[in-house]
């Protein structure tokens, strides 16, 4: 086999890997004697993955504070309920499902814009004030409103999130954020993160980026609503309260800022030692602000801050950042500016610290 056949394989390894696995979970998964209570702890990791990921995008790469990451999730919640439970015969809830978490989606994203239009006009904190002014505003619009249940829920919704839905929504997020990320929109997140005033002076239009990066992130958070919706079957207000985004900023910064591995682990830890802790009852939800007080404090930029595993970086990033060693390395490691492996990629810089982490 010459070195095209060795590269072709390397290119189409990952993806067919991805359907392999795809496939299993599809099709062997519900004929083995799994424990259901594992398969669904699964579910809601990867659930929290995407939540934890988008939030991310805004939190980490961006360098703004959202706190209301919840509304957006609550969004596409009901409104893919609410298409399942009104629109669509129960014969099609099958075929149509992917529709309804689209719709989700979107709905988050247009609630997204309501959001980014008054807030990315200006500089500063004011993006946490009205993303948490929107959690509150999404918790007591949907308290108020009979036709979805009000305060008492909506039920009846069908149970439709497979492990492979979410493994395939989870792979689509991961997939879609890494480009994002290193495209040329990513480049100016981090641009904007780094010096907002710098990178207005470059040229970029930070506004744009801005809502950009927030919309790309309220449309994932809706569509993990959906996939949370139809996983539980039943959804109410108090589940998408200011504790439900305490918890997603927790994942966020204890995985690690600005890392889409990062993401996966601090959503994965936090969601397997949630359950872990279901023992001591109501006194486990206590965990999640006392967590987020110690991280602040003794790492605030939690397990993989400004690091990346590397099949989180594109094969093309990666050339980038050894032709950056090489050069460096030929002027005798002084003198010349080097790129950070994260910074070269474009995404998470932060000068020395940014690394690549093998994985």
């Amino acid at each position: 086999m010459g070195t095209e056949g060795l590269n072709t394989i390397r290119r189409l390894g990952p993806w067919v890997a991805a359907a392999v696995l795809l496939a299993f979970l599809q099709f062997v998964l519900p004929l083995l004697p799994v424990n259901a209570y594992h398969v669904q702890v699964l579910m809601y990791v990867g659930i929290n993955i995407m939540l934890t990921a988008s939030l991310n995008l805004v939190n980490g790469y961006m360098g703004e504070f959202s706190v209301g990451h919840a509304g957006f999730m609550a969004v596409g919640a009901y409104v893919s309920a609410v298409v399942m439970l009104w629109w669509v015969p129960r014969s099609l809830w099958g075929a149509l499902f992917p529709v309804a978490l689209l719709a989700g989606g979107v709905g988050a994203s247009l609630v997204g814009l309501l959001v980014a239009v008054p807030s990315f006009r200006t500089r500063g904190d004011y993006l946490a004030i009205v993303t948490l002014a929107l959690n509150m505003i999404v918790k007591s619009a949907i308290e108020n409103i009979e036709a979805v249940g009000g305060p008492r829920g909506l039920p009846g919704i069908g149970r439709l999130t497979t492990p492979a839905w979410v493994y395939f929504w989870v792979l689509a997020t991961l997939g879609v954020l890494r480009h994002f990320i290193y495209s040329r929109f990513g480049r100016g997140v981090a641009a904007i993160r780094e010096d907002e005033v710098a990178a207005e002076i470059l040229g970029i239009n930070t506004r744009q980026v801005k809502m950009q990066a927030f919309l790309l992130a309220a449309f994932f958070a809706g569509v993990a609503g959906g996939l949370y919706a139809h996983l539980i079957q039943f959804i109410n207000p108090r589940s998408f309260d200011i504790i439900k985004s305490t918890e997603i900023l927790v994942m966020v910064y204890l995985g690690g800022v600005a890392s889409l591995a990062g993401s996966v682990v601090g959503a994965a830890t936090y969601t397997v030692l949630l359950e872990a802790l279901r023992f001591l009852g109501l006194w486990r939800w206590v965990l999640a602000p006392l967590l987020l007080v110690l991280l602040m404090i003794l790492r605030p930029r939690g397990i993989l801050g400004y690091r990346e595993f590397r099949p989180f970086i594109p094969a093309r990033e990666r050339a980038i950042q050894a032709r950056a060693l090489v050069a460096h390395a030929g002027a005798g490691g002084r003198g010349a500016p080097v790129a950070s492996p994260a910074s070269a990629a474009g995404a998470p810089s932060q000068g020395s610290q940014s690394a690549e982490v093998e994985g």
